[in-house]
């Protein structure tokens, strides 16, 4: 199914392996134009918290960028089941997606970005270190360093590894996650994974946000001679998205669609 946007792109969903679900938005442009993949994060899906992804590719859209976001498998429409579901799981399905970039006649496979969205900027740090030299420009929203296998508290965890899973509330939405889920949180160290990428980075936090704190060692540890960190000063970790103002969210979007087409175009 396709739709055409108002800036001049078309924007439709296609299957890639494995059962990955994903929206592309393709400007209209007579040559291969620039891309960027869109990571999102824990609980979420494709379009992201308030659609923030979907602003974003609209926007990227109207300005001759191409992009493309995906549920990860056992996440929104991607098969795969829930339960089953982990970072490493994550990390292939990054892979895949960039694979897909690779072979699309209207991508310039030398100018890819990659965005990640909290856990999804986990995902980004390490599709960005297993392809050094694949992406020219990273962004991370609200992403902070390594989680721990408790990060839903230790009762989760310890259901979790006694009954092979666990269903846990979130407030927003409910998620059924299996052992390996948590355990898989330790596969990757994002320190040592983020310094193996040395190309453009933006990071970007609330001041209101736990991964606020971490602006600076990003900053600081970029390998890359263009780097860039936005505090977003008394935003949390969606953006206050889900309120009436969008100051905040409309910020986040716009300056990393500034970004991108200074790096990529």
């Amino acid at each position: 199914m396709s739709a055409q946007g108002d800036g001049g792109y078309d924007e439709y969903v296609v299957t890639l392996e494995n059962d990955i679900v994903a929206t592309v938005v393709e400007p209209a442009a007579d040559g291969p134009v620039p891309a960027v993949l869109m990571l999102h994060g824990f609980g979420s899906f494709r379009d992201e918290v308030g659609n923030m992804y979907q602003r974003l590719a609209a926007e990227l859209g109207q300005r001759g960028i191409a992009s493309i976001r995906i549920d990860f498998r056992g996440w929104g429409e991607s098969g795969g089941g829930m339960e089953n579901s982990t970072l490493t799981g994550m990390v292939e399905d990054a892979a895949t997606a960039y694979d897909y970039l690779l072979t699309q006649p209207f991508v310039d496979s030398a100018h890819l970005g990659v965005l990640g969205f909290s856990l999804g900027g986990r995902v980004a740090i390490v599709t960005a270190a297993e392809h050094p030299d694949g992406y020219q420009s990273m962004a991370l929203w609200s992403t902070g360093g390594n989680i721990s296998p408790d990060f839903l508290g230790q009762e989760a965890l310890d259901t979790a590894q006694a009954e092979g899973q666990v269903t846990v509330d979130l407030g927003f939405r409910e998620v059924t996650l299996g052992a390996d889920f948590f355990e898989s949180m330790t596969a990757y160290d994002v320190e040592e994974e983020f310094v193996k990428y040395a190309n453009a980075f933006l990071v970007i936090a609330g001041t209101e946000d736990e991964s606020h704190d971490y602006l600076n060692w990003y900053l600081e540890n970029a390998q890359g001679e263009l780097r860039a960190a936005y505090g977003v000063e008394g935003a949390d970790h969606i953006y206050g998205v889900l309120g009436d103002d969008q100051t905040y969210a409309d910020s986040v979007i716009t300056t990393t669609a500034d970004w991108f087409v200074m790096t990529l175009k």
